[in-house]
């Protein structure tokens, strides 16, 4: 499969990065700037094009007559639908545009259709629908779903005096009697699929997969809160906080927003009615001491400036036991940031990147591989693989404790018409499941992948 993405941003160069570990993927990389270009080509095995993708010349020389998938990425929405509509023109390809401004989100479906786009990613929204999910759960710090929403990977932190403190991953199921799978541990920089003899250790921050109503379960043995937030409190009135207030106030929950600028509090009272509006410098502690932060069940962080975010959310932190959701702009001081234990730390361009990878995998799906879902898990350092189980499958009529699994995977869950199994050594796989695979192993594109090959 060939894809062109056009955009070397920090969203560009993650997409270069995660799709170069695939197989059977040719990448081709445009942008206006040479030593972007020449950065991305030396670091990684691809091709680079020095150009405007609104140019006919550049994509051409790109090979957008061979290409399967064009992916705009450039900073600006015009740009990227131009790039989408030049591409469709000359070449035969599906086309992917970031469009960001929140004036277009209502023209999208016309926009898509009269441009023949095949899809148009939205980051601040995307954002603000992973910080709505994170809020519906505060003590989840991510939430993936699989299996049409029938099964949930959740990520949480193992609390001080914790009940699973000192216990072995095989004995989470008898002991607490829950029917939920522990795929994925990460203890300071390191991450783990770990097996059934594995210690558990407060603050370790571990990675389950069960059915919504085992998961809550799971958590209520555990002594985890599992209901949601009655209020928030947003610093920043951008784009993001207008699409996250409109989730929130959907659901019931109360949303008050702080932001600086007068005329934009005044376009926010339009846009959100329901919601308070605090005309205010909400990086000032009197202020939000003064908004009731010590009495706040969410506090989210919105501004533009990281290091704000950073260290308003540990204001938060020493001031109330509030759900802490923290946007963070940057990519390349990842762990630092994690280390400093801020509940939700949310990456839009990660996301965006990880939204694009998943329908560069549905398509190859098309043409061969069966992945239905996939998700980025452990911070990046492993996948979750929803595979789809065909007729003569290698892995079907076989108890999994007789399967030759490679080393670093999991069969984290089977999905037989709806009914949820979480897997046992006992258990088979058959045609037609749905299996979800956790792996630290890139690439893979057929359940088969997942066996140790035979040797001749």
């Amino acid at each position: 499969m060939n894809i062109i993405i056009v955009g070397c941003g920090k969203i560009g160069q993650k997409l270069a990065q995660q799709l170069n570990y695939e197989e059977d993927l040719n990448i081709t990389v445009v942008d206006i700037r040479y030593n972007v270009v020449q950065d991305i080509i030396n670091q990684y095995d691809i091709m680079g094009v020095v150009g405007s993708g609104t140019s006919i010349e550049t994509l051409t020389e790109a090979g957008i007559e061979t290409a399967d998938i064009l992916i705009a990425v450039t900073g600006s929405d015009e740009l990227n639908l131009l790039t989408c509509l030049i591409a469709k023109k000359t070449g035969n390809c599906q086309t992917i545009a970031r469009v960001r401004k929140p004036e277009y989100s209502k023209e999208i479906n016309l926009i898509k259709k009269d441009l023949g786009l095949t899809l148009v990613i939205n980051p601040e929204q995307t954002a603000a629908a992973e910080i709505a999910r994170s809020l519906r759960l505060p003590s989840a710090i991510k939430i993936d779903s699989f299996a049409k929403g029938r099964v949930e990977l959740l990520k949480l932190k193992i609390p001080e005096n914790s009940v699973l403190d000192n216990l072995t991953v095989m004995d989470i199921a008898p002991k607490l009697n829950c029917d939920i799978l522990l795929c994925g541990v990460e203890r300071n920089e390191s991450a783990f699929i770990p097996r059934g003899n594995f210690v558990l250790k407060s603050g370790d921050r571990i990675s389950v997969i069960a059915s919504p109503k085992n998961a809550a379960f799971f958590f209520k043995k555990t002594g985890i809160k599992t209901n949601r937030v009655k209020d928030t409190i947003i610093v920043g009135g951008g784009t993001t906080a207008v699409y996250l207030a409109k989730y929130l106030l959907q659901s019931g929950i109360s949303v008050k927003i702080i932001e600086r600028d007068t005329e934009r509090c005044e376009t926010l009272c339009r846009l959100l009615p329901k919601a308070s509006i605090v005309n205010a410098d909400g990086t000032e502690n009197r202020v939000l001491l003064e908004e009731g932060i010590e009495y706040a069940e969410s506090f989210v962080a919105l501004t533009n400036i990281d290091e704000e975010n950073v260290l308003l959310s540990l204001f938060a932190k020493s001031k109330s036991n509030a759900k802490l959701v923290t946007k963070i702009n940057r990519i390349a001081y990842d762990e630092v940031i994690s280390s400093l234990e801020l509940d939700t730390i949310v990456y839009p361009k990660n996301i965006t990147a990880e939204y694009i990878i998943k329908f560069v995998r549905a398509k190859k799906n098309s043409i061969g591989s069966n992945v239905e879902t996939m998700h980025l898990i452990l911070d990046g350092k492993a996948e979750a693989l929803e595979f789809n189980i065909r007729e003569n499958s290698p892995v079907s009529g076989i108890p999994l404790e007789s399967l030759s699994l490679k080393e670093n995977i999991l069969i984290a869950c089977i999905n037989r018409n709806g009914n949820i199994i979480t897997p046992r050594g006992k258990d088979i796989i058959k045609c037609g499941d749905t299996v979800i695979v956790v792996t630290t192993i890139t690439g893979l594109k057929d359940i088969s992948d997942i066996l140790e090959q035979r040797k001749k």
